[in-house]
């Protein structure tokens, strides 16, 4: 099945006091970049977004964005026993410097204490931390799951796409093939006409080696194999839209080939409706390239 790079997906969750909102965002790419940007201090939860991922992705320009948003509740309170000794111990430091120093100071209070930056401190809800962890966690697989179903959407629109293009390449291909026989005549006569006239300084000429020249320029005009090879990638291309896995890399490579093959058929063209038919086929395999960027 055909994906498309471009999709987007969004979840949204609440959880004791705590409520989120994810967005992802997909747009095409050479390979997978993922940009993720998520709240700190959430234990395993990158690592996870990540390797699900990459597990599921082929190719594209990813962006999860994960937004978190706190209720204005009242808390508990804790001392952080580790402040507080840096704190008491700074207020003895200066206790001994001033006696030192024949200053009296006045003894603090534990309010003056407390009252230090970091020594009060919202206590923390350990437990509920980890319930939201959990709830961040279950939510990859059905937000990435939305992704996908989008892209697969997506996808199948852009297929029917190709699948038109390709036919009318196909059509075009047949066409060409037709103009080529007919004006095998004309392009014989006019290669013979133009022999003559290059060798009209010349003596005698034999009768043989007219006909190998004639041979030579016919090779060189002859589109058979290009007609051939465009019939060929217009095969390899239907097969890899109805493939399984990520197919746009070979695809934009026969898109290529492709446009090699169309030049070649209007280089070789001598014929102004074979000409029109080349120029058609070049304007038909653009668009594909460019609806090709956007297959995973």
């Amino acid at each position: 099945m055909t994906h498309s790079m471009t999709a987007f997906a969004s979840r949204t969750g609440n959880l004791g006091g705590v409520s989120w909102s994810w967005e992802m965002r997909g747009v095409n790419a050479r390979g997978l970049d993922l940009r993720l940007r998520l709240p700190e201090g959430i234990a395993g939860l990158e690592a996870a977004l990540r390797a699900a991922l990459t597990k599921t992705l082929g190719r594209g320009n990813v962006t999860v964005n994960l937004r978190l948003t706190r209720e204005e509740t009242a808390t508990g309170l804790a001392v952080d026993e580790c402040q507080l000794d840096n704190v008491l111990r700074a207020l003895d430091q200066v206790q001994e410097r001033a006696f030192a120093m024949g200053v009296t100071l006045g003894q603090p209070t534990a309010a003056d204490v407390l009252a230090q930056r970091g020594v009060l401190i919202a206590a923390k809800d350990d437990a509920n931390a980890e319930a939201l962890a959990a709830a961040l966690l279950a939510d990859i697989d059905p937000l990435l799951a939305a992704f996908v179903a989008m892209r697969a959407s997506e996808g199948a629109a852009l297929a029917q796409v190709l699948r038109d293009q390709l036919d009318q390449i196909a059509d075009l291909t047949a066409q060409a093939d037709e103009l080529a026989k007919a004006r095998a005549p004309v392009v014989q006569a006019n290669l013979t006409a133009a022999l003559r006239r290059v060798l009209d300084d010349l003596a005698e000429v034999e009768e043989a080696r007219i006909a190998q020249e004639l041979a030579v320029l016919a090779v060189k005009a002859d589109v058979t194999e290009e007609i051939d090879r465009l019939r060929a990638h217009v095969a390899a291309a239907r097969e890899l839209l109805d493939s399984d896995g990520p197919a746009g890399r070979k695809l934009d490579f026969l898109s290529q080939e492709f446009n090699r093959e169309a030049n070649t058929l209007c280089a070789k063209a001598q014929s102004a409706p074979l000409t029109a038919v080349g120029l058609d086929l070049k304007a038909v395999i653009d668009q594909m390239r460019e609806q090709i960027q956007n297959v995973e």
